[in-house]
Order: structure tokens, then C-alpha cells, then sequence
């Protein structure tokens, strides 16, 4: 038969100031599982080790990868001895790195190499001149044309969530007794992946992974961000990391643009996953069970003017025969 398995759930809870709350006991929760209250059976405030799969961005200006190189002492700073960690890149394609290790030193040395790496120039495209595509330009006309052709630069692709599926399939196989994280940096740019974003939440909320994000360079713009929710056709999407996180329950993305606050970003935001409040519970199982059948989740604290911030739910898994 199949049912659902123990139900263990991270949950990171703020005051208005956005500073944790520490000090909450299990009596201080309600977990609602489609609506129905659930029974905790387990609860802790320990810090866990954690499974960090590291996602950089590459395909963002080079001004702003150079600034995030600029911050790699700290990003490796940000992890325990015991944690993790494996190392992806992106931009067109995806690229693995490192697969998982503990020692902070390979980490460092992977980084350090990676500093000689460039971002895309980006600049304003050449569309006249003899510099341009299409070559000198006589009376508005292509020299050797008869007609003048309408020049139409090239979109690259951005395949954030190509991405994160690799990531998140890595880690699925890594032991459930770590917490898994998927740690974006990036402008959060998403164009041309062959894995959709529905496709890739499921993954993740299949597998218990959170997906926590920085921010950089546009994506940091609070005036950009609004902007870019306005999808186009064929243009892809900008405002996808808060979808991911807040999916996972990894909170609102790091919005940072200044070296220094980057660096900020990378403690707060391990020391905000290896420090959460952990729910544990085994639901009732429903009168017709099923793997594909999504199950949301709802955590109440009774505490007036608390943020709470957990996954929105999960798939079950199928029980070992």
C-alpha cells in the first residue's frame, strides 16, 4: 500500500523587526495538514548539519560577477566543518563543480579558480557600423543588400531552473539526516530551461529540499522586481526566486547589492537554516492514498505578530513494500 511518510518540517519564525524568535516550545504550534489539525510527535530547536548545494549565477553582468567573487571568503566562512557542500554553475547550461564534501578547504580552492571566470558583457548591442553584424552600412543600407534587413540580437538562455532540478536530484540523494538546502546566488534571470518551475517544485517539496537565494544586481531592485513581473512572450521571467523560496519555506530572497551586504547575506542566511525550529509528524492516512496527491501545509504559532515562514506543502512518497 501506499501512504505517507513522517512529515518532517524546518520552520523559521521572525518578529515584526524581522529578528528570529528563539525560546518557542511545541505547545506554541499548530500544524494543519489539509485543513486538519496533526499531532506532532516530534519537536527540536537543535542546529542541524546541513547538505548545501551551492548554485552561482554566471550568466549575470560582469560587473556583478566580479562582485560576487569578491565575497567567496565569506560564502565559505558561512559553513560548519560538519556541513556539505556541492558547488553548480549556470548560465546557458548547467554545470556541476564539485559534488558534495565536507572539507571547506576544497571549497575555498574551487572558488579561488573560479575567480578568473567572466560574466556576459551585456552591454548595448551593436546594430550599426562596420562593427555590427550585418557590416558597413551605406544610406541606412547594408552595403552589397538590396534591402535593409531588421537586425534582432540574440536572446541567450538563463536556465536558473534547469538548475536548481539538477541540484535538487543531487540531493535527494544525500541522507535525510542533514537539512537540505539549495543556495542561490543570482539576479534570478529564468529563460529557455527545459524543466519547468511546477516540474521542479515537486522535486523539491518531494525530497524535503528549501531553496534560500541572494539576490544580486537587478534582481535586487525592488522598482526591477515589479517591473519584471510582467512576463512577455519568449522574454522568460525575473520573479521566480521568491516562488521557489517561499515554496520551501527558505523565506523572502536576500536583496543585496553592496559587497559587504552580500557577505551579510551568506551568514544570516545558513545560520537561518541550520538554526530552525524542527516539526515532526506522521499524518493519518486518507481513506484512498496516493504519491501524486499534493498536501498542503499551514503553521500557526500562537504568538501574535510572528512571521512564520515553512513549506506550503508536499508530496508523498510511496511506502517500501
Amino acid at each position: 500500500m501506499v501512504h505517507s511518510n513522517f512529515v518532517q518540517l524546518p520552520v523559521t519564525v521572525k518578529d515584526r523587526s524581522g529578528r528570529p524568535v528563539d525560546g518557542l516550545l511545541p505547545t506554541d504550534f499548530s500544524v494543519m495538514e489539509n485543513g486538519t489539525k496533526q499531532k506532532l510527535t516530534f519537536f527540536s530547536s537543535d542546529p542541524f548539519a546541513l547538505s548545501v548545494a551551492i548554485v552561482l549565477d554566471l550568466g549575470m553582468p560582469d560587473a556583478a560577477v566580479q562582485k560576487v567573487n569578491q565575497t567567496f571568503p565569506a560564502l565559505v566562512g558561512a559553513f560548519a566543518p560538519y556541513d556539505e557542500i556541492g558547488l553548480y554553475t549556470y548560465s546557458s547550461t548547467v554545470s556541476e563543480v564539485s559534488d558534495f564534501t565536507g572539507a571547506t578547504q576544497k571549497l575555498a580552492a574551487l572558488l579561488n579558480q573560479m575567480k578568473t571566470v567572466r560574466g556576459h558583457d551585456n552591454g548595448v548591442p551593436v546594430l550599426n557600423g562596420p562593427l555590427a553584424p550585418n557590416g558597413p552600412i551605406v544610406n541606412g543600407v547594408p552595403v552589397g543588400s538590396p534591402t535593409e534587413p531588421v537586425y534582432t540580437p540574440p536572446k541567450e538562455a538563463h536556465v536558473l531552473n534547469d538548475a536548481i532540478l539538477q541540484a535538487a536530484i543531487d540531493l535527494s540523494k544525500r541522507e535525510r539526516r542533514r537539512r537540505k538546502i539549495i543556495f542561490i546566488i543570482s539576479d534570478g534571470r529564468e529563460y529557455g530551461s527545459k524543466a519547468s518551475y511546477n516540474d521542479v517544485k515537486r522535486v523539491l517539496l518531494s525530497n524535503e529540499i528549501q531553496v534560500k537565494a541572494v539576490a544580486v544586481e537587478s534582481g535586487a531592485l525592488p522598482v526591477y522586481r515589479k517591473i519584471e513581473q510582467l512576463h512577455l512572450p519568449h522574454q522568460g521571467y525575473s520573479d521566480i526566486l521568491p516562488k521557489y523560496t517561499s515554496a520551501t519555506g527558505g523565506g523572502l530572497p536576500y536583496s543585496e547589492l553592496s559587497v559587504n551586504t552580500i557577505e551579510e547575506a551568506y551568514s544570516d542566511a545558513m545560520s537561518e537554516a541550520r538554526n530552525q525550529y524542527t516539526l515532526g509528524y506522521t499524518p493519518a492516512r486518507p481513506k484512498t492514498p496516493t504519491a501524486a496527491t499534493y498536501r498542503s501545509i499551514e503553521v500557526l504559532v500562537d504568538r501574535p505578530g510572528l512571521k512564520i515562514y515553512a513549506k506550503d506543502g508536499y508530496y508523498p512518497v510511496p511506502a517500501a513494500r
